[in-house]
Formats: structure tokens, sequence, C-alpha cells
């Protein structure tokens, strides 16, 4: 990929682009990954404070683990993902959520933007001293399987959820 591509913290100097991508992603009507996309960012500088008071443990209710989220970003300033790094696994996040949890916004993909965010998330679980992590998908999505993959994922086993659903659950060494 020739474009300049960033992970960034996210901030109030990408509001538009950020409002675009979520509602691009709203009208489609399609299931929105990773879980923090789904609120709603009207009040962006309350959007803005939840995502940074998540990654401490103290603001968090009990079956929820400290994350962080990044947005990547083109050279240009669009939005074209978001991804959000468990910073450890509970036994829910064990199962079917795993480390990392990506998305691309419905415009931008089979672009090779899924393969640069999950690598440059890589990255930032270094940061955090993990050593290895999990990154899971549904059995059915195979071009997040080939993403994983792409990125040195190995697959370890099946989880089947209550709803019948297959999770994949890939184990990348970093």
């Amino acid at each position: 990929m020739e474009e300049q591509l960033s992970l960034v913290k996210p901030s109030v100097e990408h509001y538009e682009e950020y409002l675009s991508f979520y509602e691009e992603w709203k009208n489609s009507n399609e299931p929105i990954v990773p879980w923090v996309v789904e609120k709603e960012p009207y009040d962006f500088a309350q959007y803005l404070h939840f995502l940074e008071s998540e990654k401490d443990e103290n603001n968090l209710p009990a079956d929820y683990v400290p994350h962080s989220t990044y947005w990547l970003v083109k050279e240009d300033g669009r939005v074209v993902g978001a991804v959000n790094i468990r910073h450890r696994l509970n036994e829910r996040l064990l199962k079917v959520g795993g480390h990392i949890g990506y998305g691309i916004r419905p415009s931008e993909r089979q672009k090779g933007y899924a393969t640069v965010i999950l690598a440059k998330s890589l990255e930032k679980t270094r940061e955090l001293g993990l050593d290895k992590v999990l990154v899971v998908c549904d059995h059915w999505n195979t071009p997040s399987e080939k993403t994983i993959r792409n990125n040195g994922g190995v697959l370890e086993s099946e989880f089947t959820e209550e709803d019948g659903n297959v999770v994949r659950r890939f184990w990348i060494t970093l």
C-alpha cells in the first residue's frame, strides 16, 4: 500500500471525518465493529472522554477489561477504520472477543486496510507488553480470516456461541 496510513488516538482534530465514518456505517445497516464505534458520537467531547476513561480499570464495570481505541487515518485525514485493543483477556474475551477488534468503513473495504490496521495494532499490543495476542472472527468471515492469517495468525480452535455462531480463534505471536 503506497499511501501513508496512521493509527491515531481519537481526537477533535478528526471530528468531521469520524462523524462521516460513523454515519456511513450506521446507514449501511451492517453490524458495526469494533463495539466502541456503535456508541453515538454526536456529543464528541463526551465520546472522547468515554474512550479515554476506558483505559483505566477503576472506571470499568466488573466484567470489562481496560482497552484502548485508535482510528486508521489516511494522509488526507479520512478515517477508514477503527480498532479496539483489550489490554488483557477475561473469560468471555478468551472465548469470543480476543485482544483486538477492528473494522473498516464499508466504502473502504477490499483495499488492504484491514491488514494494515491489524499490523499496526500488533505494534500497540507489543507496547502493552503482550507477547501473544488472540484475534477472532466468525467462521463465515473469510476476508477477516485472511487478514488474521496474513498477520501471522495461527488457528487454535473454534468456539460455538449460544446462538450457534462459530467463532474461529487465532493466536499471533509477537
